[in-house]
């Protein structure tokens, strides 16, 4: 199933209070940068007012959003599959995860105030069939580092990093990027869903077995 209209709203996660946090806007098809900003509140109003209008909406974090809990102790904290040598983890990491949490946590519930009873899910074909009583947020992990770094526009690098995320993300559901599924995974290990967390504490309805599914993490590639 293919939907007519979806907004990908992308949070480069940061300090409010110094001005390292920024999102961005792109509607589906087309990627055209429809809003942009530096306050957690216009995050969550993009995505509400694209939701009451009857829009599918998706939530991309940059931050780590799914983290692999083994079975033998030896390999807590090793890095998911595709990470490479940033591993969740490690000092960046670990504090994007942090901050990811709390500023996650507060757009859903900001969202779950506006929409009452809206359903959520981290999997993209519950997403893709919210028109058959499926759900119509998505919520989804972004990463934006090294050769993926875009050139920072005037409005600064955080609202670059958002918006090249916000573009990544919308050319991975529609297709157009050439890669199928997910950059990064829990697998082998067993997920624990940040993502999925964050969405039923802020009171919006999440499949209960989605607390240990891998979620989507689209890695930015460089343009070109």
């Amino acid at each position: 199933m293919k939907l007519s209209a979806a907004c990908v709203v992308a949070v480069d996660v940061g300090s409010v209070r110094t001005g390292s946090f920024a999102w961005a806007a792109v509607d589906m098809p087309g990627q055209t940068l429809t809003a942009h900003g530096d306050d957690p509140a216009g995050a969550a109003g993009a995505l509400s007012a694209a939701l009451t209008d009857g829009a599918s909406a998706v939530l991309a974090l940059e931050a780590p959003m799914s983290v692999p809990v083994p079975g033998d102790w030896k390999l807590l904290g090793k890095g998911r599959t595709g990470e490479g040598n940033r591993a969740w983890s490690a000092s960046a990491g670990a504090g994007a995860l942090a901050t990811g949490l709390a500023q996650g946590a507060w757009l859903l519930a900001e969202v779950a105030r506006a929409l009452p009873g809206l359903a959520a899910t981290t999997q993209v074909p519950r997403w893709r069939g919210a028109a058959d009583g499926g759900a119509p947020l998505l919520l989804v992990e972004a990463f934006v580092s090294g050769e993926g770094k875009p050139v920072p526009t005037a409005l600064g690098p955080h609202a670059a990093d958002a918006e090249a995320a916000a573009r990544a993300v919308a050319a991975r559901l529609a297709g157009e990027d050439g890669t199928d599924g997910t950059d990064m995974t829990c697998a082998p290990q067993r997920a624990f869903s940040l993502l999925a967390a964050q969405a039923r504490w802020a009171g919006l309805a999440v499949a209960g077995d989605e607390l240990a599914l891998d979620v989507l993490v689209v890695r930015a590639r460089p343009a070109g």
